[in-house]
């Protein structure tokens, strides 16, 4: 099972995420999402989109429907081929206890799936990985927006991390 891990658009998907999509089973979003006009791009791309609420999905920041923020968890733990997905923004840890954190409330998971910094990270080195995608939108994304890309099977998982170049304006 293909599945692209995203986080922090703030309203705007990148088209070359939006893109790699059409090729997943199931998009997964860490928060910040900013407005239902990327849920409805991620929905048409992958068909399936699963996110969670980010510390900037208020009310008033959100763009779009108020049933689409009010459908946003805090948390979820997705079970995928091979085990499970854990996801949340992340911004409810201190950035220098964050990882200690994250392997603690979710021991059980395969890997956490974590928002809010805006910096591309894949940790492996413990159980359970923790798995950043960096920022698809425009906000503060460094060297230009990023993603993940999973592949979940029964037998293991596989990571490949995606960065595009900013784009020019």
């Amino acid at each position: 099972m293909r599945v692209l891990l995203l986080a922090d658009t703030h309203g705007v998907l990148d088209a070359r995420i939006a893109e790699l999509a059409q090729d997943c089973a199931l998009a997964v979003h860490a928060g910040d999402v900013g407005g239902s006009a990327v849920l409805d791009a991620l929905t048409a791309a992958a068909g399936q989109v699963l996110a969670v609420r980010g510390n900037n999905d208020v009310p008033h920041k959100w763009r779009g429907s108020p049933a689409d923020l009010a459908a946003l968890p805090l948390t979820l733990q997705i079970p995928l081929p091979g085990g499970v997905l854990a996801v949340e923004h992340g911004d409810r840890h201190p950035a220098g206890q964050r990882h200690r954190r994250l392997r603690a409330a979710y021991r059980r998971a395969s890997a956490v799936l974590y928002g809010h910094s805006h910096r591309l990270l894949d940790d492996r080195a413990a159980h359970p990985w923790l798995l950043n995608p960096g920022a698809a939108g425009r906000s503060r994304t460094g060297d230009g927006p990023s993603c993940l890309l999973l592949q979940a099977q029964a037998g293991g998982w596989q990571v490949d991390a995606w960065r595009f170049a900013k784009p020019t304006r």
